[in-house]
């Protein structure tokens, strides 16, 4: 299936994890794929290395979507080697849970300004590379936002802000036809997660045990449906916040 093969893409984010696993399914399906990543080049190649392997194309570009000017680069990259955007993904996102007594502004700005204001500063920045007949756009939120646990205080006031920017840029862009949806995935077995602790011990058990369809998601099942909200398949959808989370939230 070559949903893509005449469109361009790029994942913020996407040096592992769920960006990794967007990159690899949008190229799959026919797109060249921009691998953005904010510090780990070396994570980025290998996806990229990955994506050429598999008979895909691919280009590893560095930009902090935390930082305008090199946001700014990213997509002058972009346009450099592809000319045009066609879908965003962006997935670009921290999170690191603790109890409010906890709270730092430190903590509280680096949320913030990557999960939200880099989403903005990245989805502005790729607007003059769409081309006239429009294009999609494509949120990474979270369940967090839906089902609020504790001690996730500030990560769940940065994708409950995703899901209503999400709202509002799809009425906003609609005029353009680029549609704007989002994804909000649940517990997801990643390097993040590994690393965190939480895959692979009491945090994850517990997640299985509440989820109904009784699993851990995968980045591939993330990336599915991205791949679907990115495509001509969902040209009558925007504004929308898919849940995939195996049954959690709903």
């Amino acid at each position: 299936m070559a949903r893509f093969s005449d469109k361009v893409a790029v994942v913020t984010g996407a040096s592992k994890g769920i960006g990794a696993g967007i990159a690899k399914r949008l190229a799959a399906e026919g797109a060249p794929v921009i691998v953005n990543y904010a510090s780990s080049a070396e994570g980025a190649n290998r996806i990229v290395d990955d994506i050429v392997r598999a008979g895909g194309r691919a280009l590893a570009v560095g930009a902090s979507v935390t930082n305008e000017d090199e946001v700014k680069r990213l997509f002058e990259g972009v346009r450099s080697a592809f000319g045009r955007v066609d879908v965003l993904v962006n997935n670009a996102g921290v999170y690191a849970p603790g109890p409010i007594e906890n709270l730092s502004a430190a903590d509280f700005n680096r949320h913030f300004e990557t999960n939200v204001l880099g989403l903005l500063q990245v989805t502005k920045a790729s607007l003059p590379l769409f081309p006239a007949g429009g294009g999609s756009i494509v949120n990474i939120g979270s369940v967090a936002s839906t089902i609020a646990p504790a001690a996730f205080a500030i990560y769940v006031g940065t994708k409950g802000a995703v899901d209503s920017i999400t709202k509002s840029l799809a009425k906003e862009l609609a005029p353009r036809k680029i549609r704007v949806n989002g994804v909000n995935p649940g517990f997801v077995i990643t390097e993040g997660t590994q690393t965190a602790g939480m895959a692979g011990g009491e945090f994850e058990t517990l997640a299985v045990a509440g989820t109904p369809l009784g699993r851990a998601g995968q980045p591939e099942d993330i990336a599915a449906a991205v791949a679907f909200l990115a495509s001509d398949d969902a040209s009558w959808i925007t504004g929308e916040s898919l849940l995939v989370a195996g049954g959690v939230g709903m």
